[in-house]
């Protein structure tokens, strides 16, 4: 008798239990721009009566779980309209928005007003800054270029080598430890014109994202950052054309449907054309440096539940003196994506990549050429499921192959019939898997967590040099200095046969807890290892410089990273506050030997040591977030150090085996930046940066040696270049018959480094010819810089 009340009473609460399921519905589907159909990343879908929300994945999908009943949703999206709608929720229902922009405005049911880009309390994601490109648009830039890597240089946390220089870093992390990402695929170098440029057409850009700490475990592969850039889809309701003259380069984009509402296409070019100006010269004729970039893609809807992508990337640099030094690299990229969603609750996407970097040198007054690189072929199938309105997973699988190319040696001109000089080209695959899973434990706490698997093969074919106690590094103890081992033998191994593996559990945690509707504490963990290798001795990465894979020698760098950050709305989102401190610990970072050569050497591991990077910091950031005058002001306190102890105690290491400056550390970082529109004709825009000096390593002493006079070095890293600043501002004119015309067309004035301040990009020692002395002799690559360009659209 009481096992079958026992039975009554389960099936009662597992009824009650199906009837409680029952009562909620699935509400998804796909938010996009009004005017282009172009989908939104990030749109913000929040229902207030319930304290839950989520929002839209890389490709705009959208998908929430909440009870049966009447319910009235917001959709934000910075720089659109904010969407109030009322729904009726008595099935599952698909439900598309499209968002504007605009002045606020009320229809009916549907409220529409203006959105404020306020800080995402609930989220637990932190540590991340994302940009529009309208904001990066309106920033003062050099030479009247908008350039996307500039902008982000304007976030707390990140710094940059100096002027000209490439690359940017990240919480004291190195330019190599930062992946690249352009429509999923890696980008290797992100520069043009050795710095002065980005790789990324503004106009062809839809959204990117930076990622400095708690990292979702989607990402691998890098030390530091995450920089996820996507291009935009195409316009799939009308032929639109928009590009920009400029002093040194122009633009143009075109964009239109494949067929209505369905398919788009996009294909944009920028090109540089500075070098003619030098044709006009008698001095400069036979000497060039211009870049040209291709961006393409193609976008296909075959129906409600799939959806084809095809995107590419293509850029080269030229540079040429005198035709008898001439240097090409640049970037190729490719991407098939298919989106297939398989119920409303989840949606994938498979992915074939191809990324490819390419240096070229050719050097005719020595008569060789040289040309290296590194290409990957990558496969990634990734999901998003919407469990429930508190609950969503995201997991997958990922598979690399690398191709590298150190350097291929031949002589310049005509066939010589002389056989190139190889590097011993190198191979390597790093397959993942990852899941992440955010979970909305109480109305005040949300939580994230993941875990990532890599693995990684250095695979053949390939001959590795053996050494005796397998130590290719000796260390001189009467002269304390390291010296190159010389081989025993060589070990060949046959194709796709493994030379070493490795592999690394990377767990990623995050959580947020809500102090008010306005307030909340966050903090982080994620864990990253880094396969590849930059083998460089310069701050700023340089397109000479070579990618190696982790072998034998070289170990995979894995990075452990917390962070602890406080959030706030003021104002109701007119001005938000983020302040963040972060800890950070590197192992296996590179150090090189004292007179390390590592241009052409195929024994790269005679000359590196292991060592440990530690970096940590105070991060500000105040911004005001509505009115005609906008902008932010970020601020960072922050340390970067190196460690290369002795592997023994007889060794030295370097700098003694002591903790030093690395060739990122900046202690102090402050930029502002601002925009005020004055009216629908004219805007203002300022930017103010202030970095400390890098460190450098300048000589301390002189001694003589065959009549010849010789610098000696002190400690590595142990002095500074001045501090780095400038001001720079912009006008943008848009007349008024814009409005009227479908050319619309806007001129932008810009001066760069307003006050002319001559930045240090090196100070180099040397002794002054006519009065025997020692001097130091400041190279500065820019003062101030007018620029004048025209903006068209039609």
């Amino acid at each position: 008798m009481i096992s079958r009340k026992i039975g009554i009473l389960i099936i009662f609460v597992l009824t009650a239990f199906t009837s409680f399921a029952q009562e909620k519905f699935t509400l998804s589907g796909t938010i996009k721009d009004n005017k282009s159909n172009e989908t939104l990343i990030a749109v913000n879908i929040y229902i207030p009566s319930l304290k839950i929300g989520t929002t839209t994945n890389e490709y705009g999908f959208y998908s929430l779980t909440i009870p049966k009943g009447e319910h009235q949703i917001e959709i934000s999206y910075v720089g659109y309209q904010t969407i109030q709608q009322t729904v009726l929720l008595n099935q599952n229902t698909k439900m598309n928005f499209s968002l504007s922009e605009g002045e606020g405005q009320e229809l009916q049911e549907v409220v529409i007003k203006e959105n404020k880009g306020k800080v995402n309390i609930k989220s637990p994601e932190m540590s991340a800054n994302k940009l529009s490109i309208a904001t990066i648009k309106k920033m003062p830039v050099v030479l009247g270029e908008v350039d996307v890597l500039k902008s982000i240089l304007l976030l707390p946390g990140v710094t940059n080598a100096g002027e000209g220089a490439s690359g940017f870093n990240v919480r004291g992390g190195g330019a190599d430890q930062n992946l690249i990402l352009l429509d999923e695929a890696t980008i290797f170098n992100s520069s043009h014109v050795f710095g002065f440029f980005s790789v990324f057409n503004p106009d062809a850009i839809k959204d990117l994202k930076l990622y400095k700490g708690g990292i979702p475990a989607r990402f691998g592969g890098r030390a530091s950052s995450v920089l996820d850039i996507y291009q935009k889809d195409g316009n799939s309701k009308e032929f639109h054309v928009n590009g920009g003259i400029g002093l040194i380069s122009s633009r143009l984009l075109a964009e239109g449907p494949l067929v209505k509402d369905k398919g788009s296409f996009l294909i944009g070019g920028r090109a540089s054309y500075a070098h003619l100006f030098l044709k006009l010269s008698e001095d400069q004729k036979d000497n060039s440096a211009y870049f040209y970039d291709l961006n393409t893609k193609l976008s296909y809807k075959l129906n409600d539940n799939n959806s084809l992508y095809l995107s590419g990337y293509f850029g080269r640099d030229v540079f040429s003196l005198n035709k008898s030094f001439t240097n090409i690299y640049g970037n190729s990229t490719l991407n098939l994506r298919w989106n297939h969603l398989y119920s409303d609750k989840l949606f994938s996407n498979l992915s074939l990549i191809y990324s490819d970097y390419y240096y070229g040198l050719d050097l005719d007054f020595v008569g060789f050429k040289w040309d290296s690189g590194i290409q990957n072929y990558n496969i990634k199938y990734d999901f998003k499921h919407y469990i429930s309105d508190k609950f969503k997973l995201s997991y997958g699988l990922n598979g690399i192959y690398y191709k590298f190319n150190p350097g291929t040696i031949k002589p310049s001109g005509p066939d010589s019939g002389i056989n190139p000089d190889q590097l011993d080209k190198k191979y390597a695959f790093e397959p993942s898997v990852y899941i992440d899973a955010e979970n909305q434990l109480s109305k005040k706490i949300t939580i994230a967590y993941g875990l990532r698997y890599s693995l990684f093969y250095r695979l053949g074919p390939s001959s590795v040099n053996l050494y005796e106690n397998n130590n290719p590094v000796l260390f001189d103890s009467d002269m304390q200095i390291y010296e190159k081992a010389t081989p025993i033998g060589t070990e060949y191994y046959g194709k796709n046969k493994s030379i070493k593996d490795y592999n690394n559990l990377e767990p990623r945690f995050s959580v947020s807890y809500q102090l008010n509707d306005d307030e909340a504490l966050k903090a982080s963990y994620n864990r990253m290892a880094q396969y590849l290798q930059l083998i460089s001795n310069t701050s700023s990465p340089t397109p000479l410089d070579v990618w190696m894979p982790s072998d034998t020698y070289i170990k995979p760098q894995i990075a452990d990273q917390v962070a602890l950050g406080y959030f706030r709305n003021i104002k109701s989102g007119a001005y938000s506050l983020e302040v963040e401190t972060y800890y950070k610990e590197i192992q296996n970072r590179l150090d090189y030997i004292d007179g390390a050569d590592l241009i052409a050497n195929n024994a790269i591991e005679q000359v590196i040591l292991n060592g440990q990077m530690r970096a940590y910091g105070l991060e500000i950031m105040v911004k005001k977030n509505e009115g005609k005058f906008n902008g932010w002001i970020s601020y960072t306190l922050s340390k970067s150090e190196q460690q290369t102890p002795g592997r023994t105690p007889e060794e030295t290491g370097i700098n003694n085996g002591q903790w030093y400056n690395s060739a990122y550390d900046k202690t102090h970082n402050l930029a502002i930046t601002s925009t005020y529109n004055l009216n629908e004709k004219w805007s203002f825009g300022a930017n103010f940066a202030l970095q400390s000096g890098m460190p450098v390593t300048y000589p301390n002493g002189q001694y003589e040696y065959l009549g010849i006079t010789v610098p000696s070095y002190g400690l590595r890293n142990g002095n500074r270049l001045p501090a780095y600043h400038h001001l720079d501002v912009s006008a943008t004119l848009t007349p008024r018959k814009n409005k009227d015309r479908n050319w619309k067309g806007e001129w932008v004035f810009s001066i760069y480094n307003l006050y002319n301040r001559k930045n240090a990009a090196s100070i180099n020692f040397r002794q002054n010819v006519d009065t025997g002395d020692n001097e130091a002799v400041k190279t500065s690559i820019f003062g101030i810089v007018p620029a004048v360009s025209y903006n068209f659209r039609f």
